[in-house]
């Protein structure tokens, strides 16, 4: 069997394989996270778009082995049909599907937390910190959903679970819905901690777990603080007069004028 040059042969596998990384793990995801328990997406990930990347690579990569079979030549077009159909995929996929690339849902988590944090530690009066279930879920008003998907579908809305008598942050909330805030409050309630249900950071599907980075949970720690108010504002006091006047050059009282 006649070939085409080494450098056509890498060129086409490269961009066999470079078709498959992307289109057919965009594929994959998008199937798995219709399916999957918990998945760090904020919308369901495309499918149409990978699929018909997909057929067209199959029809692409039939031409490319007929070539190979007929033992066509070097000149032949169907060799440059894998480049193409890369390039113009991704001038496809990159100017107008992806013209604004947003946050990641483990960023949006990381914020909401910390948005939760400010605003609980609004709530604080005094030496100890918010547990009133009712005055807390005031805190999740306009916080807008959880950055995760249900089975394909966008976790609905926030909620929250209160714990007092707590050690510290909790590292594990079996049974717990995904975008469920645990404000954890010591005993002497001088201090909560905020953590969230979702996945852990770097992971993409699995089951609904506390939110964590390097294996340690992220934590918002809501706690007394000093008073932003500011002091009093006191008037500097004056220096003190002398007692006589610089017209008179006399420190002490002023003897009277002599009679006539």
């Amino acid at each position: 069997m006649k070939l085409p040059s080494t450098k056509t042969v890498v060129a086409n596998a490269a961009c066999l394989v470079v078709l498959l990384w992307l289109y057919g793990g965009d594929l994959v995801d998008g199937l798995r996270a219709r399916s999957a328990e918990v998945s760090a997406f904020m919308t369901p990930p495309r499918v149409t778009w990978p699929a018909v990347v997909l057929v067209a690579l199959v029809v692409v990569l039939g031409v490319v082995l007929w070539g190979l079979v007929r033992e066509q030549p070097e000149s032949f077009k169907g060799y440059r049909l894998l480049p193409i159909l890369l390039v113009c995929a991704l001038f496809i996929d990159l100017a107008l599907l992806e013209s604004q690339v947003p946050l990641s849902p483990e960023d949006v988590a990381i914020m909401a937390v910390g948005q939760f944090e400010q605003r609980a530690q609004a709530l604080v009066k005094g030496t100890t910190v918010p547990s009133d279930p009712a005055v807390l879920r005031s805190v999740l008003e306009q916080m807008g959903q959880p950055p995760y998907l249900v089975r394909g579908t966008r976790a609905p809305a926030w909620s929250l679970q209160v714990r007092e008598n707590c050690e510290g942050p909790v590292a594990e909330a079996p049974g717990l819905e995904v975008g469920t805030f645990i404000y954890c409050v010591a005993s002497d309630r001088q201090v909560a901690w905020v953590s969230l249900v979702g996945l852990p950071a770097g992971e993409r599907f699995g089951r609904p777990a506390v939110l964590s980075r390097d294996g340690e949970p992220y934590v918002g720690i809501v706690e007394p603080g000093l008073s932003d108010e500011p002091e009093p504002f006191q008037r500097p006091s004056e220096p003190s007069e002398p007692s006589g006047s610089p017209e008179t050059g006399d420190a002490g009282g002023v003897a009277p004028a002599p009679s006539p």
